[in-house]
């Protein structure tokens, strides 16, 4: 099947949170602390997937925080922090959530992404990812990363299923 025809079959998104979710930059402080920033429009879309009935699980090697509580309070309670293997933690909540890999729809934008972008029903990327994950995409966004690549895709998702408000 093509993305297109891919797309009424999806049942849960699963995202990178650096390059995706945010715009792959890190604010620091005097404090030291790191701030990133997130797009208001992509967190609107994520609200609308969970009401949808989507699955939305979060599989990232950084770890923050702040960023885990803004992802709590938009509704994702499938959160992983800190990941080096994210292909194991994929094959986790797949047998979690008792879906196969050919439901899911992956967003990365990095190297480290790719062992779960090759398995995946949809491999989705941001249009500043890294060539080497453009090249094994079946969509490439319109949007850079952290500016509202997730909400075209979401979009996509649930327009093909009827769902979009």
């Amino acid at each position: 099947m093509n993305y297109y025809q891919t797309l009424p079959h999806i049942k849960a998104l699963v995202l990178d949170i650096d390059g995706v979710l945010t715009n792959n930059q890190i604010l620091v402080t005097d404090e030291g602390q790191f701030l990133r920033s997130m797009n208001v429009r992509d967190g609107y879309a994520i609200k609308k997937a969970i009401q949808a009935g989507l699955q939305i699980a979060i599989i990232s090697g950084g770890r923050s925080e702040g960023t885990k509580k803004r992802l709590e309070i938009l509704g994702i309670n499938e959160i992983h922090l800190g990941i080096e293997d994210k292909y194991t933690t994929l094959l986790a909540i797949l047998h979690k959530w008792n879906i196969s890999a050919s439901e899911i729809a992956y967003m990365g934008d990095d190297i480290m992404d790719i062992p779960c972008m090759i398995k995946v029903g949809i491999a989705a990327c941001p249009k500043d990812a890294v060539s080497e994950v453009v090249t094994i995409s079946s969509y490439i966004s319109n949007f850079n990363g952290g500016e509202g690549c997730v909400r075209e895709l979401i979009e996509q998702i649930l327009k093909a299923q009827s769902k979009w408000p």
